[in-house]
C-alpha cells in the first residue's frame, strides 16, 4: 500500500483539514490496550470500493466523483456517513463482508442516509452530542500534528468520544427503516440483488439483545430491529433480481481486498492462514504482504516477483515491489516500478505522488522536474492532499538551490500554505501565502491562488479593521 495513513479519529469526518500522514496503520500506537482507528490511504482497495459503489451513486442520482470513501483501520465492525459526502467504512466492517454483494449493501443504505437528508440533521446533533468531546478530538488531532506523532493524537483521545459517535453518528430506527428503503430501490436501479444486504444484517441479527458493551458498533449506531430484516426478506423474495449475480470482476477483488487487509494489518496471522502449500494468486498476495511486514524482505521480494509474472500488467503488485524497496532504502530500484505502476494505471493520485516521492529522494537533478511533474499530476487528481503539498514545497526547495532563483523560494511557501490550509492550520496558511505573494510574479496563477488563501484565512473582522486603518492614513 501507498504511503497510507491519513486523517486521524473515531468520527470526526469534518475535521479533514486537520491531516496527518504516516506509514502504513499497522504502525499505529496501540499503547492505550484499546482499539484506536486511524485512516488509510490505499489505490488498490479505493479503486475497488470506488467500482463497486458506482452503481449505487448514480441510482441515487449522484456524481459519484462527488463521494468520498474514506477507509478507517479498526477491528471495530462500522460504517457512517458525516461531513458533506463522504462515506467511512472501518477494516473491521470490510473484513467481514465474505461477499461484494454483502459489501454493497452496506454501501446502498449509507448512501440511503446522504439521499435521505439525515446527514444534514446528523451534523446537527454532532454539534448538540457533546461538545467536550468534539474539543477534544480536535485538540488529540492538533496535538498530534503539531509534534509529528499520530500515536499521540489517537491516544489522546478520551472514552468521551464514543459518548459523541453514537450522539451524532447514529440515527433513529424510522431514518435507518428509510435508508434501507432507498438502499434496496437503489440496488433496485443498478440491477444488484439485495441479498448482501439481508445476508449483512443477518450476521449482525441477535446484537440487539445482547448487553450494549457487547454489541458491535454497527448496531449501536444503527438500531438493527427485526421489523427492519423482515422488510430486506420481503423486498428480496418479490423481487426478479434476488438470484442476479454482479461482474465476476468484483468476486476476485474483493477476495484480494480482504487478502491485502490481513497481510498488513495482521501479517502473522496471513502467514498462518495463507501457507507455502496454497497456490492461488491471492494466498500468495498475502503471503508476499505479510512477509515483507515481518521483515523478510527477499521472500516477499519472490513472492511479488512471481504475481507480476503471473499478471505482468496489474499495477498493484508493481506498486507493492516498489514500496516494498522504497521502505527498504533501495530508492533507485522502486523508481522503475512506480514508474510501470502509473503507466499501468494513470489516474490514481497516490500513485503519481509515491512515484514523485521516489524520483525526489534519488536526489537526482536530471530527475527533479520529472518528479515535480508527478505530485503537479498527483494534485491536479487529489488537490486537498497535505503530503504532496509537502512533497512539493521540498522539491520546489530543491529546484531553488539549483536554480538560485527566488521565485522557486515563494513557491516553497505557497506549497506550505496550501499544506498548512489543508490541515486546517488557518493562520499559518494565510502567513505563508502573504510570504509566497511577495516573491510571486503578480497576477500569475499561483500568486493568484496565494492571494486566495490570505483572503479565505483573514480573521472576522480583520476587513473591517483594515478599512478603519485605511481611513485614518487618510
Amino acid at each position: 500500500m501507498s504511503n497510507l495513513v491519513r486523517k486521524l479519529g473515531w468520527f470526526f469526518a469534518l475535521v479533514f483539514a486537520l491531516t496527518q500522514t504516516s506509514s502504513f496503520a499497522v504502525h499505529a500506537q496501540e499503547s492505550s490496550g484499546r482499539d484506536q482507528p486511524e485512516f488509510i490511504r490505499d489505490a488498490e482497495i479505493e479503486n475497488y470500493l470506488h467500482a463497486l459503489a458506482a452503481p449505487i451513486y448514480r441510482a441515487a442520482d449522484i456524481d459519484p466523483r462527488s463521494i468520498t470513501i474514506v477507509i478507517v483501520k479498526s477491528n471495530v465492525i462500522n460504517a457512517f456517513v458525516a461531513g458533506g459526502m463522504n462515506e467511512f467504512f472501518y477494516t473491521g466492517l470490510l473484513q467481514l463482508a465474505d461477499t461484494p454483494e454483502q459489501l454493497v449493501g452496506v454501501m446502498a443504505h449509507e448512501t440511503g442516509h446522504i439521499a435521505g437528508g439525515h446527514l444534514i440533521r446528523g451534523r446537527e446533533e454532532m454539534h448538540n452530542a457533546s461538545a467536550e468531546a468534539i474539543l477534544g478530538m480536535i485538540l488529540a488531532v492538533a496535538a498530534g500534528a503539531a509534534s509529528g506523532n499520530g500515536g499521540l493524537a489517537a491516544g489522546a483521545l478520551s472514552g468521551g468520544q464514543q459518548v459523541a459517535e453514537r450522539g451524532f453518528l447514529s440515527f433513529s430506527r424510522t431514518q435507518e427503516a428509510s435508508a434501507d428503503a432507498a438502499g434496496m430501490s437503489f440496488l433496485d436501479k443498478a440491477g444488484i440483488t439485495s441479498r448482501g444486504m439481508l445476508e449483512f444484517f443477518q450476521k449482525l441479527e441477535g446484537q440487539e439483545g445482547l448487553p450494549e458493551d457487547r454489541q458491535v458498533e454497527y448496531v449501536r449506531t444503527h438500531p438493527l430491529t427485526e421489523d427492519r430484516i423482515d422488510n430486506v426478506r420481503q423486498h428480496l423474495e418479490h423481487s426478479p433480481l434476488k438470484d442476479a449475480k454482479l461482474d465476476p470482476k468484483f468476486y476476485e477483488m474483493h477476495d484480494r481486498m480482504k487478502a491485502k487487509l490481513l497481510g498488513f494489518l495482521q501479517p502473522e496471522t496471513a502467514l498462518l492462514r495463507y501457507t507455502d502449500n496454497d497456490s492461488r494468486l491471492t494466498a500468495r498476495y498475502a503471503r508476499a504482504i505479510a512477509l515483507y511486514q515481518t521483515n523478510q524482505v527477499d521472500r516477499a521480494l519472490t513472492l511479488t516477483d512471481g504475481l507480476i509474472k503471473q499478471e505482468p500488467n496489474n499495477p498493484f503488485f508493481y506498486e507493492l515491489k516498489g514500496q516494498i524497496l522504497f521502505e527498504n532504502a533501495r530508492i533507485e530500484e522502486s523508481v522503475g516500478n512506480y514508474k510501470k505502476a502509473n503507466e499501468l494505471f494513470p489516474d490514481s493520485a497516490l500513485l503519481h505522488e509515491a512515484y514523485g516521492h521516489a524520483l525526489l529522494e534519488t536526489k537526482d537533478p536530471a530527475r527533479l522536474d520529472l518528479a515535480i511533474q508527478q505530485l503537479l499530476e498527483s494534485n491536479r487528481l487529489e488537490d486537498r492532499v497535505p503530503d504532496t503539498w509537502r512533497l512539493l514545497a521540498s522539491a520546489w526547495g530543491y529546484k531553488a538551490e539549483l536554480t538560485k532563483d527566488t521565485q522557486y523560494e515563494a513557491m516553497v511557501s505557497y506549497a506550505l500554505a496550501e499544506e498548512a490550509l489543508a490541515k486546517g492550520s488557518d493562520k499559518a496558511a494565510g502567513q505563508l501565502a502573504d510570504r509566497a505573494m511577495k516573491g510571486l510574479p503578480k497576477s500569475s496563477p499561483y500568486w493568484l491562488r496565494a492571494e486566495d488563501i490570505k483572503l479565505s484565512t483573514k480573521p472576522e473582522g480583520d476587513d473591517d479593521k483594515d478599512k478603519e486603518k485605511h481611513g485614518k492614513d487618510k
